[in-house]
């Protein structure tokens, strides 16, 4: 298994999946909120303002982001007690909040697009349940891409997580190697969100419906 993680050790390998994993499930669920908003009569009153509807689903998507942050602090002290070894230079903190806010962004705007289209919580949750878990194990987070069976490789290189996993990997890891490309990564997750924030935009005012 070293060999396969790039000779790291597996905890200091695990830690940025363990990041991306909480930004991930707190990001996932967060269209729950759009509906109480629904239920408690706020969406119409925004509807009904001239802010154009993608800009109200950005600043949820920031939103998230800013939340997620307080998850890679916990997640960044955790790492510093079990002895995994971190780049503490400014460039690379910086890259890391870059990544949490984009992951936190793309998949809670994912969720706003579940919520728009489910309306109800019960089938949200239902929903956020069944998708959580297959976008965790379909990437790289807790194993090398390189090992899984080819057609799960593929399914990895459409995931998004993958991308977030693979970026935070390279900044976190003191010898931390990108196999993507952290170019690549940044470019994924920004095109990803931008995609995701035009269909939220479009479907956002159907919640109210």
């Amino acid at each position: 298994m070293r060999a396969a993680t790039g000779n790291l050790d597996y905890v200091d390998f695990l830690a940025p999946g363990v990041l991306a994993q909480s930004v991930l499930f707190v990001a996932i669920f967060y269209g729950i909120s759009v509906i109480w908003e629904r239920d408690l009569g706020i969406v119409p009153k925004f509807l009904v303002s001239p802010t154009p509807r993608t800009a109200l689903v950005l600043g949820k998507a920031i939103s998230a982001g800013v939340r997620a942050l307080s998850q890679a602090a916990i997640v960044y002290l955790l790492a510093l007690v079990l002895g995994v070894k971190m780049q503490w230079q400014l460039g690379a903190i910086v890259g890391v909040i870059g990544l949490v806010l984009l992951g936190a962004a793309l998949f809670s705007t994912f969720s706003l697009i579940i919520a728009c289209i489910v309306k109800t919580r019960e089938r949200f949750m239902g929903i956020g349940q069944v998708l959580t878990m297959p976008l965790f194990f379909a990437s790289n987070a807790i194993y090398p891409t390189s090992i899984m069976p080819v057609w799960l490789q593929w399914v990895a290189h459409v995931n998004p997580l993958t991308y977030e996993v693979d970026g935070l990997r390279t900044l976190m890891l003191a010898g931390g190697a990108s196999v993507l490309g952290l170019a690549l990564d940044f470019t994924v997750l920004a095109v990803t969100l931008a995609i995701l924030v035009m269909i939220a935009g479009w479907l956002y005012p159907r919640i109210a419906t």
